[in-house]
């Protein structure tokens, strides 16, 4: 029997503000991706236990494109397993709208396909059911 847990899907989307560029180019660091996968997975936990729950741990993380400040970045998380205590949870960050400073200070676009930048696979935990 499949827990009806299983294939819920979360998504945020969050405005990469130009005060959090890290290196050349307006990149953020990776930490930055990481960090909006552990606001989803917050609501996430919200959403199947009524508990914000903890991240215990990433089996893996692919950083496979930029983020770069001026980036709207959209984050999706989806439950693939619960166990009694646990969820597994996968993650991707894609680019949705960039930064376009070549046109001018405030120029931007939508992006006609997304960018998937960072994907991971993690789990969280939540407090046992009293």
């Amino acid at each position: 029997m499949t827990d009806s847990r299983v294939g819920l899907t979360v998504t945020h989307r969050r405005y990469v503000p130009y005060s959090h560029a890290h290196y050349a180019g307006d990149l953020v660091d990776g930490a930055y991706a990481l960090g909006l996968f552990g606001d989803v997975a917050t609501e996430v936990c919200i959403r199947t236990d009524g508990d914000e729950g903890l991240f215990a741990s990433y089996s893996e993380v692919q950083f496979r494109a930029p983020i770069r400040a001026g980036d709207v970045v959209e984050v999706v998380a989806t439950v693939t397993r619960v166990g009694t205590r646990s969820r597994t949870v996968d993650f991707e960050a894609r680019v949705v709208c960039r930064g376009r400073p070549d046109r001018g200070g405030s120029a931007a676009e939508v992006l006609a396909e997304p960018v998937v930048a960072v994907t991971a696979t993690g789990t969280v935990v939540v407090p046992p059911v009293v």
